[in-house]
């Protein structure tokens, strides 16, 4: 596993994340009070979701070098799969059990997407 890949690739999915989350602000807002109200502090904010990408990084690139993942398509493969196997199962989750309204979470599942993507490829392909 190479831990350079790693941290890379938690920044780089925490800066597009960012940008994701800031393109959709306004929409975050009239779905949910906790994006309407007062923000936490950038810096708080910016280690606390450093350390989550690290987290979810180091286990793809864990996953990607147990299992002899080579290639960008078979990393993109991984990166669906768990997906699927996790940020969407448990967001269609809080959609039916707490009735979290499903354009809020479809924007959640829509970060994760573009998060594992990023994480995997980087992960994969870094030299």
């Amino acid at each position: 596993m190479n831990l350079l890949a790693v941290l890379v690739s938690a920044v780089v999915a925490f800066l597009a994340s960012g940008a994701y989350y800031a393109a959709l602000g306004s929409r975050l807002a009239r779905l949910s009070p906790a994006y309407a109200g007062p923000r936490r502090s950038v810096p708080v904010t910016a280690v606390v979701e450093l350390v989550r990408g690290g987290a979810v990084a180091a286990a793809v690139a864990w996953l990607v070098t147990g299992l002899g993942i080579g290639g960008l398509v078979p990393a993109l493969g991984l990166a669906l799969v768990l997906w699927v196997a996790f940020p969407a199962v448990l967001l269609s989750g809080s959609v039916f059990h707490e009735r979290v309204p499903a354009p809020l979470a479809a924007i959640h599942a829509g970060d994760w997407l573009l998060k594992l993507v990023l994480i995997a490829g980087i992960v994969t392909v870094w030299p």
